[in-house]
């Protein structure tokens, strides 16, 4: 009898999951969901951390939700260690199973992990699920996407003139893709599955407890139980000044939760004016972590919002809501049109490129300043401490400083794109890659880059200093 694995990536929901509703419809009688870590002390390329303890421990939690979640549908989840390419082959041989099921991402590594995995023998069926629009019903095809965000933005509001599918306020859970067959650019999220498949049985070695104990080489694989995954976080890593809410957790009962209540207080009606504050816990909407471990649906938040607007009437913070999430649609949609070449140091632009990252002592000096918040610059040292204490930025400050590194600094802006990586815990590949760019003038900025006058934004966003002195007094260099 059939068996498949469903791997999840960053797609750690039950809702609007295409993906996984094409491995139920699959016809396999076995189902076997799977999730894989890295190892904590992974070191990218600059020599840091690949994720710091704040960004797994959201993670991790988002995991154990998951895997509650499953196991209530009779079939829990499996997290193993290492890289996919290696840990799902094996995992597969075990089980039985030729077939995986997984998202698709369209980013260097994660082409890289699928391209492995069919090397190895595996069929492995994708889904593009990630975006809010519905690639195949815009106005162009993927490379004939607008070269920057405003003329992208336009068409595709003039091609969603039409009503945007809602959820019902009153059943939300029962929302469907019935809307599909419209052809709509933005289709109904789907509900959660009411049962999935039974989980196939494996052999004794190849599921094993946290933390992995030490075996006889043979067919099994370290895994475990996501419900017995360590937080990886202690008091080091908890800060009382953060801008995320206390005791939040990653998962999707959390983030149905988080966006239930954002809605219920009416905060969407003030996003626009408070959106560049700098600290605080309503100011924006905070939808980006579970956005980014995909805890959370961008097609649920916009059918959530249309409901909203029904009841309560549009405004400019409503409609500024969906500015933002089209802006994380189109570095999404970039990525399909250019791939590897937005990795490139030049970008998509056409300046000479620097083939290997630039390790002058006085620019790994600069670097290692500003990572610390060392620079001298109570703004930027401010946010850099923020960042490194608590895994969160806001959206000004994320700007302010990446314009400090590139120009004042003149550093790379793959280092700092590499840093946000580590530190944030809302890190998404797409949105840091098609920021980083942005600013630097080597993506899709139409200007050429952007450079923010350092004076000019402290006078704005903290003239009174309360910012500054959150971050900086008591705090030692």
């Amino acid at each position: 009898m059939k068996t498949v694995l469903f791997w999840f990536r960053n797609d750690l929901r039950l809702h609007d999951q295409p993906a996984l509703q094409a491995a139920l419809a699959s016809g396999a009688r076995y189902l076997l969901p799977v999730a894989c870590l890295p190892a904590p002390d992974e070191r990218g390329a600059w020599g840091w951390e690949r994720a710091s303890p704040q960004r797994r421990a959201w993670r991790h939690g988002a995991l154990r939700d998951l895997d509650r979640q499953l196991t209530r549908l009779g079939c829990p989840l499996l997290v193993c260690d290492g890289d996919p390419a290696t840990v799902l082959p094996a995992l597969a041989a075990a089980v039985g199973a030729t077939e995986l099921y997984c998202e698709d991402i369209a980013a260097p590594e994660e082409l890289q992990q699928v391209a492995a995995l069919r090397a190895a023998g595996l069929a492995v069926h994708t889904t593009w699920q990630s975006t809010l629009l519905d690639p195949q019903y815009l106005p162009w095809t993927v490379d004939a996407l607008p070269a920057s965000y405003t003329p992208f933005r336009q068409a595709v509001e003039r091609a969603t003139r039409v009503a945007i599918p809602a959820i019902p306020a009153t059943s939300a859970a029962a929302a469907t893709s019935a809307s599909s067959a419209t052809k709509a650019p933005v289709t109904a999220p789907l509900a959660a599955p009411s049962a999935l498949a039974p989980a196939p049985l494996a052999p004794p070695d190849a599921l094993l407890p946290w933390p992995p104990a030490t075996t006889a080489a043979g067919p099994g694989l370290p895994g475990y139980r996501a419900a017995l995954l360590p937080a990886h976080v202690d008091a080091r890593t908890v800060d009382a000044r953060a801008s995320l809410p206390a005791g939040l957790q990653g998962g999707e009962t959390a983030a149905l939760a988080h966006l239930h209540q954002y809605l219920h207080r009416r905060l969407p009606d003030s996003y626009k004016r408070t959106r560049n504050q700098l600290q605080g816990v309503d100011f924006s909407s905070k939808w980006s972590p579970w956005l980014a471990n995909g805890a959370l649906s961008a097609r649920r938040i916009v059918a959530e919002l249309r409901a909203y607007e029904a009841q309560h009437g549009a405004n400019e913070g409503t409609y500024w809501l969906w500015f933002e999430l089209l802006w994380r649609d189109y570095f999404r949609l970039l990525h399909l049109q250019h791939g590897v070449a937005l990795y490139r140091e030049r970008g998509l632009s056409t300046r000479r490129a620097t083939p290997t990252p630039d390790a002058s002592a006085e620019r790994t000096a600069n670097l290692t300043r500003w990572r610390h918040g060392a620079t001298g610059q109570p703004l930027v040292d401010a946010a850099m401490r923020e960042l490194l204490h608590t895994g969160y930025l806001s959206n000004r400050l994320r700007q302010v400083v990446a314009s400090f590194l590139l120009g004042e600094l003149q550093g790379d802006w793959r280092a700092g794109a590499a840093w946000f990586e580590s530190r944030l815990v809302d890190y998404d590949v797409y949105s840091n890659q098609g920021n980083w760019l942005y600013i630097a003038g080597r993506g899709t900025d139409p200007r050429g880059g952007r450079h923010f006058n350092l004076e000019k934004q402290t006078a704005e966003h903290d003239p009174d200093g309360v910012y500054r002195r959150l971050w900086t007094e008591g705090e030692s260099a």
